[in-house]
């Protein structure tokens, strides 16, 4: 059996599921798009080739097997999109859930049952239909779980919003112990420079007290300062509008003091060193043309 643990972003990583670029399917249409960014490529016809996000893949799950970090792959389904495993489900303390994602994903989640499977059932859940939430949403940190939404009356207008107020509501009700703050995020349809697409495309906590993020991807100015207070903003590395958008406060932490990052975030793995970080650098800017990068490819199961 699998012995769920994860409390924060940032604790030594033992165990986590690494989504697949593995026939990946063609290039979508227009009207198959599902955020802004993707729709972007789709019409420059710049939009990634499986061989290249595969490369990009093996090049993380490598520094996963340096760090000894047990690995679990989806099964494969032919011709579909595997990457995003956070988008699918995430772990909080010892429990699994699985997210009400986007109907014409629900296969994703059929793919790793056998990792599920593992799990002592009692430990797994799924939340009821109204519920909305994805695991780019959804953030541990210790006494708070971060959660991204979205607050406008036009919500359901919106495939880019992918957690709704009822879904922070649940995680409440899960966690009554734990101090829950939903943030209301900046949404649009057509401008991905304007998408805070889910919660880690414009804020990530790092080590133990630092985090990186997007002001203008908050709605309300006092959900940023919320977080200025209580990090300090010194503690804070502010990225630009150009760097959000080619995701870079969408990193990952393998322990307090190891990232993987990708190799052209240059301004950002410059402080990180300077901030006492190991910088694994990747490639990972073809995957990133989906809107999603290093965290959304990743769901951890089990941290120290």
């Amino acid at each position: 059996m699998l012995s769920l643990n994860v409390k924060n972003e940032t604790s030594r990583l033992r165990a986590v599921v690494l989504g697949t670029a593995i026939s990946n399917g063609p290039t979508p249409t227009v009207e198959e798009a599902y955020d802004p960014k993707s729709l972007e490529h789709i019409k420059a016809g710049t939009y990634p080739i499986e061989a290249d996000m595969v490369a990009e893949m093996e090049a993380f799950n490598a520094v996963f097997q340096k760090y000894n970090v047990e690995v679990y792959r989806p099964e494969i389904i032919e011709n579909y999109n595997q990457i995003f495993s956070r988008d699918i489900g995430f772990v909080i303390d010892d429990i699994f859930i699985k997210a009400n994602i986007l109907p014409d994903r629900e296969r994703e989640l059929d793919a790793i049952q056998y990792i599920i499977d593992k799990i002592d059932p009692n430990k797994v859940v799924r939340p009821p239909e109204n519920v909305h939430i994805e695991g780019g949403d959804v953030m541990p940190w210790n006494d708070y779980i971060f959660i991204g939404t979205y607050k406008g009356s036009d919500y359901k207008d919106y495939i880019t919003a992918r957690t709704n107020m009822e879904g922070v509501a649940y995680i409440q009700n899960l966690f009554p112990n734990k101090i829950v703050k939903a943030f209301d995020l900046v949404k649009s349809k057509i401008e991905p420079r304007d998408n805070a697409l889910h919660l880690d495309c414009c804020f990530q906590p790092i080590g133990t007290n630092k985090g990186i993020i997007y002001k203008s991807g908050f709605r309300e100015e006092a959900d940023y300062m919320f977080l200025v207070n209580l990090f300090g903003k010194d503690n804070l590395f502010h990225i630009e509008r150009e760097e959000m958008y080619h995701m870079n406060s969408n990193i990952f932490s393998i322990a307090p003091d190891v990232i993987v990052s990708e190799k052209n975030f240059t301004r950002l793995n410059t402080w990180l060193r300077q901030n006492g970080f190991t910088v694994e650098e990747i490639p990972y800017a073809e995957i990133s043309k989906q809107e999603g990068l290093l965290r959304c490819s990743t769901l951890p199961l089990i941290r120290d």
